[in-house]
């Protein structure tokens, strides 16, 4: 075969790989990936005990019996998170007297600089329902791993760091189960009264 056309078909199989890849990712998170006779859950969530922004011991047992918003991130983020954050605290309000019947989890993935009271500074611009966690190096590893969720120190030029992580809003059900990626692309109102259908 004509090497030019074999490396031609090489890298068009790799692209349908990676994109065949890719989409079992999306699936996987969005909780559709399933085996026939099988209802279709993703490994997604799990036990942790972490520390809240007022220094007391948090477990995921204490969000039970409500559904629950889990979103990662941390103090020093320049946009993703302070705009995710307002977005949910004003997902909070629209839901009126509701909103104490969601928990809200904001789990940091820099233990290093986000202590208790770095958090509760933080909190203080949101929603004061919101609950901020940390930990130490490995249990944040340990919670981030079970809610598949990416995270890397990224060097910068002046000798600090910022750090790379996944954006996702994630929905867990009133059992701590793994709904669905909750969609931040709406007005507050619409995510609010989709929030309601899990009280």
């Amino acid at each position: 075969m004509n090497p030019a056309r074999t490396r031609i078909l090489l890298t068009l199989a790799a692209f349908l790989a990676g994109l065949v890849a890719c989409f079992g990712v999306v699936l996987l998170v969005s909780g559709r990936l399933s085996t026939p006779g099988v209802q279709a859950t993703a490994a997604i969530g799990g036990p942790f005990i972490l520390t809240d922004q007022n220094s007391a011991t948090v477990t995921d047992r204490d969000f039970r019996g409500r559904p629950m918003l889990v979103f990662f991130g941390f103090t020093h983020c320049p946009d993703v998170c302070p705009t995710t954050l307002f977005e949910v605290s004003e997902i909070m309000r629209s839901l009126g007297k509701d909103a104490a019947r969601v928990g809200v989890a904001f789990i940091t993935v820099d233990p290093e600089r986000d202590t208790p009271a770095a958090l509760k500074d933080y909190l203080s611009s949101f929603d004061p329902r919101l609950k901020a966690l940390t930990g130490n190096v490995e249990a944040i590893a340990a919670v981030a791993k079970a809610y598949r969720v990416y995270f890397k120190k990224v060097p910068l030029a002046d000798g600090g760091y910022t750090m790379d992580h996944t954006a996702i809003v994630y929905l867990m059900d009133k059992q701590g189960r793994f709904v669905s990626p909750f969609s931040m692309k709406r007005s507050a109102e619409a995510a609010a009264e989709d929030l309601r259908k899990y009280l």
